[in-house]
Parts: C-alpha cells; structure tokens; sequence
C-alpha cells in the first residue's frame, strides 16, 4: 500500500538569481497535521507562474521518496529534505513507471486523478542549485506528476494511498513524459495518448502537434506537404545565404518597391509557402554585414521571388536596398522560412494588414485566388490614403477570382468616394468585425505594426474567435518567454558589457545586434540576454525546446547535449555555442 509521507506547501515568493529576481512557489516545506486540498492547491499554497504551474489540472505535484534516495546517491547529496523537489505530496510507492495518466486515487478524505508528468522547469534547478536538473529528471525516466482534486477533502502524513480507478489505456507517467521529451517516439503510445480524456489540455494539444508531423495532411490544389515539411516547420529551403540575382525593382507607392529574385544559375527556385520570409544580407553594418528579413509579397509557385520593402526614413537596409541595388545586382538571400503560413483547411480565412504588412497576406490571397479555394474571404487593409495603398489593384482583382470574398479598405487620411462601398474612412474598432460579418469560428492571419496586430486581435478575440485561431507575424523581436522572471523596463538590444569577445560573430538578426562571441557566456542564450535581446526559454537545459531557434547561417556546437536534438536549421540556443561566425533569428 502506497503511503503520503509528507503534506507540503509554500507561498510564492521573489528568489534572487543570476542577478534576476524570480517569482516563485517552489520553495515548499513539510507542514504538521491536516490539511485542506481544494480544487487549485493545498491550503497555504501557491504557485508563483499560473501559465506553468497550477491550476486545476495541476493542483497538487506529486514525488516519490524512492526518487529522492535515487538522486541522493547520483548526486552525492545528503541535504533533500522533503518538498525540495517542489512537491506537494512526498509519497512512499506511486513511481513513475507504474502510475498511470487518468489512474485515480484516494487519500484521506480527497480523491485524486493523475493528469499529466511534471513540468519542465528551471526553477527545480533553482532549488536544488542544480541547474541541469530539468534535463537530468526527464533522461532519468523520474519526473514526477500532477493531479487534479475529483474531491475535495483534508489529507495529512501517514495516509494511505488507494487505486479507486485505473485510467484508459495504461499509459504511464514516465512513457507519457518520454513521448514528448525524447526521441524515438512510439507512434502506438502517442495515439494512445490523443485518447486519454484525463490528460491534461496542455499536453493533448503537444501530442497532437507530434501526431499531425508524423501524418501531414494533403489537400487537393495544394503542394505535397510532405515535400514541404521542412518549410512548414519554418526551416530554410537551402542552407545559409546564396546569391541571388535581382532581375528589376517595381515601385509600388512613393515609399514601397518590389524588387524581383532569381537564381543565378538558371534553376528553379524552391517553392515557398504562402506567407513566409527571406532573409537578406547587405555589406552595410559594422562589424559585420546587416541582416534583414522581408516577406516574400508573390504568388507562391515558379519563378522569381518578390519582396517589397518599405524605405524608411533612418533604415539602413532600407535605404541601401532603395537606392544602391539595382537589376543585375547580386545579393546574398537566405532561402524561405517561416511558421506563418496559410493552412489548408475548411475554415473561413480572415487576412488583416496595416501599411507594408499586406505582404505575407498578399502572398497568401494570391494562393486562395490560383487554386480557386472554396473558403469565404475577408481581406481587411489599413492604408493612410490611396497615395500609400500598395498593391491595392493587384489585392482587388485576386478577390474578383473569389467568389465567397469580402473587401474591407480603411483610409486613415482620406474619405472614400461615393462608389466605394468597400473602403471605409478611419480606423477599424471593435465593432467592426461584426460589422464585417466574419464568422465566429474563422482562421485569421494578421501582419502589421505591433500596435495594430493587438488591437485587432483584440477585436477578433472579442468577437468569439480562440486565441489559437489568430495567426499573428511580425519582424523585430519577439515577445519574451522569461517564465517567473520579474519584468522589468525593455532595453533596447546592445553590445555586451564587458571587454569585447574574440571568438566567431553572433549576429541576431530581429534585434540587428552584431557581436563577437566570448567563452565569458555560458550559451548563445546567455550572450542574447547580456545584449538584452529578447528570448524564450524554460528549462534551459535542453528539454522543452521553448528557445528553439531558427540558424540562419553557421554551425553551432552543444555544451550540454539536448535530450532530444531540434530540427535541422535550428538550434536549442539553451545550450549550445557557435562554433563559427552564426547567424540567428532573434
């Protein structure tokens, strides 16, 4: 019989570290008698980051004394008392490989069902002063697990522990946290997984992203996706910069021009998805050349690539590309890549643009018009007058292919005229997507300024759609992932301090920050933080590939070998160095 051997608890609190202060509730300590669980924690309970931790599919965090003796002797520790591991139920018996996802359990008064392993995280690192601890429970097959309270009641040490329902499918905690973490996966345990109903939202979600890698769907009048997948997945078509051919420079409004791409050897270029970027790099920074990247605005398919670019007043790319390249120039192009793609689907599809943002939805309408797709359409645009309305000729004839279309101009600056029902004068609020009709439960792909993406997120969240149905892409860096850090005011991206490094140049190419690398930094992750260029990141050793991140150019090698290695074309930047001159997008 399974026993608790301890009831722990600890309020979040602020923990200083690597000159950072982090809010957390992992320091849990052993309480004396009963204590009421509830349907989010333990009484006297808390968690410090509710977007990682917490609850109600992980109220209570479970581990087992029989791990807590396993790493006394791997780790040579006498000092891990009981919560130290952030649990709040230390048990005798339970082990991973045994229990169960949807296994239910009975402990004093309250009953439990188990609902998914442990997060990784580096806060338990943190605790334990082990900073690859993350790593260590996940390669050691003892993470740990949550539960969600069926009922709830008190509970205290020395209570039993009873099976009161075996879960569905027998899959354990142990094979449940390997499935996601590590390599090799068993596409038997995964569908097996997609039909545990206890398994939390979170990790369904993840295995359901693994099984649709493993079986990408094809529809008819789009490219094989098989044949694309490593576009998909937002890798490069061919490795680091090539030089490419500008073929003629098209201006568009006194501001924008589409310059043309082609191949200098006379072969067919790779076929780009709908939506994605190139990468193009000039001989106009120092220490190194600048690094820019720009949606590709044509219609995906043979032939030249076009981006258009924007001259603005004080770009430096800009300004070389608006008035140094000409046709017949070369320049150095890092192929298509990119997650923000159209999707095959059934779902309406709302594309919404400000300024030069209608790039990568321009290239997504010219799809929807070519292969004549059956969705309904909303193309909504936000220009300051017609002087500065790129593309609006080229966008209104692709919407004439399609028959279920809406149109939706708003002029910031200049009223419409009487027979231009589709353009309307100022801004669009929150009641405009219901005044547009757009569904409910359509697909909506947003590109433009920051400010512009989250108002009108905004509005379509308002208005019923989920929040996993709003595609949004932008091209400076993106929003932080620091779980638990405590925010402070936005730095702009610079050099590091410090004497200047002597190894390879880092380039982080959202942030147009150009830097020597220097063996004082423990990864690429920490040079990016020394440079306050924002990252994302979780577990910082290799694990849950939340800093996974596209490697332009260059190679890199890992200090600390990931459990499981990224995609070819990207790097866990976690864990890893370069090993020559890299060129990254952050």
């Amino acid at each position: 019989m399974a026993t608790l051997l301890s009831v722990n608890v600890g309020m979040p609190k602020d923990v200083p570290w690597q000159g950072r202060t982090v809010h957390t509730g992992a320091w849990k300590a052993p309480v004396d008698g009963s204590r009421m669980v509830r349907r989010l924690n333990v009484d006297g309970d808390g968690q410090g980051d509710l977007a990682g931790h917490g609850g109600e599919m992980r109220a209570v965090l479970v581990y087992q004394v029989q791990s807590y003796q396993y790493w006394q002797k791997q780790l040579g520790r006498d000092d891990l008392t009981f919560g130290i591991f952030g649990e709040n139920f230390t048990v005798d018996g339970l082990s991973d490989d045994e229990v169960c996802i949807g296994d239910r359990y009975r402990i004093g008064e309250a009953e439990f069902e188990v609902s998914q392993p442990r997060v990784t995280c580096y806060r338990v690192g943190m605790r334990l002063d082990e900073p690859t601890m993350a790593a260590l429970l996940v390669a050691h097959h003892r993470p740990g697990f949550y539960m969600r309270v069926i009922t709830e009641g008190h509970v205290q040490a020395g209570d039993e522990i009873s099976l009161t329902r075996k879960g569905p499918e027998r899959l354990s905690v142990a094979d449940t946290d390997a499935l996601l973490y590590l390599p090799g996966r068993d596409p038997v345990k995964l569908r097996k997984a997609l039909n545990i109903p206890a398994l939390s939202p979170g990790w369904q979600g993840s295995f359901r992203e693994l099984a649709a890698a493993e079986q990408p769907a094809q529809e008819p009048g789009w490219p094989d996706e098989r044949a694309t997948a490593q576009q998909h997945r937002g890798q490069s078509a061919w490795p680091g910069f090539k030089p490419m051919r500008v073929g003629r420079i098209v201006p568009e409004t006194p501001a924008v021009s589409s310059i043309y791409l082609d191949s200098t050897d006379g072969m067919q270029l790779p076929e780009p998805r709908p939506g994605q970027y190139l990468s193009i790099r000039l001989p106009v920074g120092d220490p190194a050349p600048a690094v820019r990247s720009y949606s590709l605005s044509s219609a995906p398919g043979a032939g030249p690539y076009r981006i258009s670019v924007k001259h603005e007043p004080h770009g430096l790319v800009s300004g070389y590309l608006h008035t140094r390249v000409h046709p017949g120039d070369l320049v150095d192009i890092a192929g298509p890549r990119g997650t923000f793609v159209l999707e095959a689907g059934t779902r309406p599809v709302v594309l919404v643009s400000a300024g030069i943002g209608a790039t990568p939805v321009l290239a997504m309408l010219h799809r929807l018009a070519a292969t004549g797709d059956p969705r309904p359409v909303w193309w909504i645009h936000v220009a300051r007058d017609r002087a500065h309305h790129a593309f609006a000729a080229e966008a209104h004839a692709l919407l004439t292919h399609l028959p279920g279309a809406h149109e939706f101009i708003h002029y910031t600056h200049e009223s419409p005229h009487a027979d231009e029902p589709h353009i309307i004068h100022g801004r669009p609020t929150a009641a405009s997507p219901a005044a547009m009709g757009i569904p409910p439960d359509a697909e909506a792909y947003l590109c433009g300024p920051a400010a512009f993406m989250d108002d009108f997120g905004g509005f379509l969240r308002e208005h019923g759609l989920g929040s996993e149905r709003i595609h949004v892409e932008q091209f400076s860096a993106l929003p932080a992932i620091n779980p638990g850090v405590t925010p402070t005011a936005a730095v702009r991206p610079h050099q590091p301090p410090g004497p200047e490094g002597t190894g390879p140049l880092v380039t982080f190419a959202r942030s147009g920050i150009t830097t020597a690398w220097s063996a004082d930094h423990a990864s690429l992750l920490d040079l990016a933080e020394a440079c306050d260029v924002p990252t994302r990141w979780s577990c910082r050793t290799g694990v849950c590939h939340t800093c996974v991140t596209h490697l332009v150019e260059g190679d890199v090698a890992y200090t600390t070998p990931p459990l499981e290695l990224p995609e070819p074309g990207s790097v866990l930047v976690c864990c890893s160095e370069p090993t020559t001159e890299v060129v990254l997008d952050l």
